[in-house]
């Protein structure tokens, strides 16, 4: 579903330059991954560039399957040859995120947050895992609310809710169970994995959690520093 290679971002420059490096990448339909490190060693970055919201300096492979397909994309050539329009829809289309801030449009319900990313991929307002994820997460209570009036645990919820709002192949999820109590926490963590295995959603989680990691047996990439003359970085895998 997902094949990455030499992927590599190089912020800043000469000593003060910090690098992320993935040298490979292997994720398959349906499976969940899970990126791990200290604070400060790219994992948000990685997400974006993997995201498709970032691009990279360099990157060898990049190909990426939808799950309602049956022949790949290279991404790769599409950001080498500065596709910008291609990748954006791609993004779009087959791409949820759930961002720790939750992202929530605020002068929109809980509802129109919902359903905009099915408005504007032209699918249906009526979906079944939309209303099964609303009422496994407390969410269908909630739909009249704008974001200013949830809590921000209730807010995160919502959040992952909307990010597969438009069932999209792959989800991308950076610390999503950070704002909320351990028992939501693992229940949303729970829910994801649930919703992973059945609809073969493939998922990359950044967690700081290794509990869950833990509890749920994923495969993480973990990244380890790296310090040299030519400055810092961090090496995922």
């Amino acid at each position: 579903m997902l094949e990455i290679a030499g992927l590599n971002k190089t912020r800043g420059q000469g000593g003060d330059a910090f690098s992320i490096q993935l040298p490979s990448l292997q994720l398959a339909q349906g499976q969940t991954l899970a990126i791990a490190g200290l604070s400060g060693t790219g994992k948000s970055t990685l997400l974006e560039m993997i995201g498709l919201v970032l691009a990279p300096h360099r990157v060898e492979r990049f190909q990426f399957t939808p799950s309602n397909s049956a022949s790949s994309i290279d991404i790769a050539q599409l950001i080498r040859d500065s596709r910008q329009d291609q990748l954006a829809q791609i993004r779009a289309r087959h791409i949820g995120f759930v961002l720790q801030t939750g992202g929530l449009l605020p002068f929109l319900t809980v509802a129109q947050n919902l359903l905009l990313p099915r408005q504007l991929n032209g699918l249906p307002p009526k979906s079944a895992l939309l209303a099964e994820l609303s009422d496994a997460l407390g969410v269908t209570e909630l739909m009249a609310r704008k974001p200013r009036e949830l809590s921000v645990g209730q807010r995160q919820r919502v959040a992952f809710v909307r990010a597969l709002s438009h069932e999209p192949s792959l989800l991308l999820a950076d610390e999503p169970t950070a704002a909320l109590d351990p028992y939501h926490g693992q229940r949303l963590f729970e829910k994801m994995l649930d919703v992973v295995g059945r609809h073969q959603v493939s998922a990359i989680v950044v967690t700081h959690n290794e509990a869950l990691i833990e509890q749920f047996g994923l495969p993480v990439l973990r990244g380890d520093h790296l310090t040299g003359a030519a400055g810092s970085g961090a090496v995922f895998g």
